[in-house]
């Protein structure tokens, strides 16, 4: 069981040099947990490939089909982003030390993570990993 952000998800469809120990490692596990964020973000990523003409239309529509197949096949379990946890994160600031750079989605991924007990997020956003520790979650790699 293991919890992920899009940075992690979005390695599995945009290949990248982690991307291989990614794929290893979410195939091995038996429950990949997501936040509904990563739904929008990932679409995100993928469009920024198209627009910065890394891909084509064809890769894009290859993308977004491979995405969806995952998802219908229960690749992904996803946890609702819920009232509670948007209330949750916007109070997070409240407490944040002024030395935590911390963005609003980095944010609401942590606190998903950590609203469903997770001790742990695998990212690979440099922010969120630098942020994981002052809402007390590890953040880890492939």
């Amino acid at each position: 069981m293991m919890f992920c952000d899009t940075s992690a998800v979005a390695k599995l469809y945009v290949a990248e040099a982690e991307s291989k120990d990614v794929r290893a490692l979410l195939e091995k596990d038996d429950q990949r947990f997501v936040s509904d964020l990563v739904r929008v973000e990932l679409m995100g990523v993928f469009h920024r490939q198209l627009r910065e003409k890394i891909w084509s239309r064809d890769n894009f529509d290859v993308a977004v089909r491979q995405f969806n197949t995952d998802d219908i096949g229960g690749f992904w379990t996803w946890i609702p982003l819920d009232a509670s946890i948007i209330e949750a994160a916007a109070k997070t600031y409240a407490t944040l030390p002024a030395t935590v750079f911390l963005r609003a989605s980095d944010c609401l991924h942590l606190i998903t993570g950590m609203h469903n007990n997770f001790a742990e997020i695998y990212t690979y956003d440099r922010h969120q990993a630098l942020a994981a520790p002052a809402l007390g979650l590890k953040p880890l790699k492939a």
